[in-house]
């Protein structure tokens, strides 16, 4: 591929290029499931640990997990967003014949991130329902362990 020549859509650095960007949306899917699984697993040591020394006011330390794994969660699905929509401008550009050996093995993420980033965060199904849920869980625990819920009490 000399030049700027458009290459064929069998070439393997077509395909190639391909995967590498279906690779990075993986890995960015991959991290975003990584936060919430270790984001959950803090916050329920925090709420044991709570239990087991009966002191509420350490429950609000299961917020910061939460507030910090929400940010790095909401990244990873910007970044993702991000390269599906270079990954779809690829394929239009292949589709359109437009494409130019010059677009190939680029693998930056396209448009504006914290765009993206503000997408993820206050749109996504996967982010804020998530993140809220674990919030409000350490709250009402935290309400539980110092008896003010409705006369509830932590384990009883």
């Amino acid at each position: 591929m000399a030049g700027n020549t458009a290459p064929d859509v069998d070439s393997p650095a077509v395909q190639q290029n391909l995967a590498l960007l279906q690779g990075l949306i993986v890995r960015m899917a991959e991290n975003s499931r990584s936060c919430k699984l270790w984001c959950v697993t803090l916050v329920a040591a925090v709420l044991v640990l709570v239990a087991r020394t009966d002191q509420p006011n350490y429950i609000l330390l299961a917020l910061l997990p939460s507030i910090l794994f929400l940010i790095l969660d909401a990244y990873y699905l910007a970044l993702e967003r991000a390269f599906r929509v270079s990954y779809n401008a690829f394929v239009d550009k292949l589709h359109r014949g437009e494409l130019q050996s010059a677009d190939l093995y680029k693998l930056d993420p396209t448009g504006s991130i914290p765009k993206h980033f503000c997408w993820a965060f206050c749109k996504s199904l996967s982010i804020l329902p998530f993140y809220l849920t674990l919030g409000i869980m350490a709250v009402v625990a935290w309400a539980l362990v110092r008896g003010g819920v409705a006369g509830l009490t932590w384990g009883g």
